[in-house]
């Protein structure tokens, strides 16, 4: 029988090594799009099973830029996942988000500039609605995991996700802090968009590391700090993830799973074949 998954994963390469919770299989899927970062690590925790797939790769080898976006997608929504849990880690842009805190943002500034950030195109036309970037129905189960666990958790705030793979210049940092953004970092978009499209639930669990460089009195962000400071706070994180996979098996009551019902411009009898075909891989329902 095909193995099959209720929730993505995505982040480090070793967030599902958690004390009880049982390795099901580990699984390379081929896609429409190519080939995701890494094999998909797939465990279950109290019955609910989960796909994690380490967004830059196992031995973190992918720059941001060059991830696979729509592959790593797809390959969760070909697994069966309707709903991605992504960690991140950021850089504060306030004084209040310290270093080892968690963050949940609710908006998002789109400051990269060369990524494939749609699953359409090449004859077919589609626009979502991405006024909410994120699912407020997982934010809500987040927030009950992260209570559960004493983990305080900021919300509210606007992540700001830019090209890389250099950190920001301070000129950079103090106008998106002019911008009332909260954190930073490289890598939720297109992922975000991307999801939406395929119609899946979709939130970033972000994890301070560092002041980014706005801040004179701290030290200037570096690749040490962030690694140091996100070893840290992976205990966190595993212990959210425990938590918080049993609590996906609720139903899906949100808009994100009939994202596309009127997304999609292009008349039935324009579309090609060709694109058509790759499109069912992620959505069967609308394409035949």
């Amino acid at each position: 029988m095909k193995t099959t998954i209720d929730a993505g994963i995505i982040g480090g390469s070793g967030l599902y090594q958690i004390d009880g919770v049982t390795i099901v299989d580990e699984v390379s899927v081929k896609t429409p799009w190519g080939m995701p970062s890494d094999i998909i690590t797939i465990a279950e925790i109290d019955g609910v099973r989960a796909g994690f797939l380490p967004r830059h790769g196992r031995g973190h080898f992918i720059l941001p830029h060059e991830i696979n976006y729509r592959a790593n997608i797809a390959a969760l929504k070909m697994l069966g996942a309707g709903q991605i849990i992504a960690f991140s880690a950021v850089g504060s842009l306030k004084d209040r988000i310290k270093p080892l805190d968690f963050v949940i943002p609710d908006q998002i500034i789109d400051r990269t500039k060369s990524r494939i950030s749609t699953f359409f195109g090449d004859g077919i036309v589609a626009h979502i609605a991405f006024a909410d970037p994120f699912c407020s129905r997982l934010h809500e189960l987040i927030l009950v995991a992260a209570q559960q666990l004493n983990i305080p958790m900021h919300t509210n705030e606007i992540l700001i996700c830019m090209e890389g793979p250099a950190f920001s210049t301070r000129a950079e940092s103090h106008l998106y802090r002019s911008w009332q953004a909260g954190v930073i970092n490289m890598s939720t978009l297109p992922e975000a968009k991307l999801a939406r499209e395929a119609e899946m639930c979709y939130a970033v669990i972000c994890m301070s590391t560092d002041y980014d460089c706005w801040k004179e009195d701290e030290e200037h962000v570096t690749v040490d700090m962030v690694v140091n400071n996100l070893n840290k706070n992976a205990a966190n994180a595993k212990a959210l993830i425990k938590h918080l996979v049993p609590l996906l098996k609720q139903e899906r009551t949100c808009a994100c799973k009939e994202a596309i019902k009127y997304a999609i411009m292009t008349d039935s009898t324009k579309q090609p074949q060709k694109q058509k075909k790759k499109l069912k891989a992620i959505l069967p329902h609308y394409f035949s």
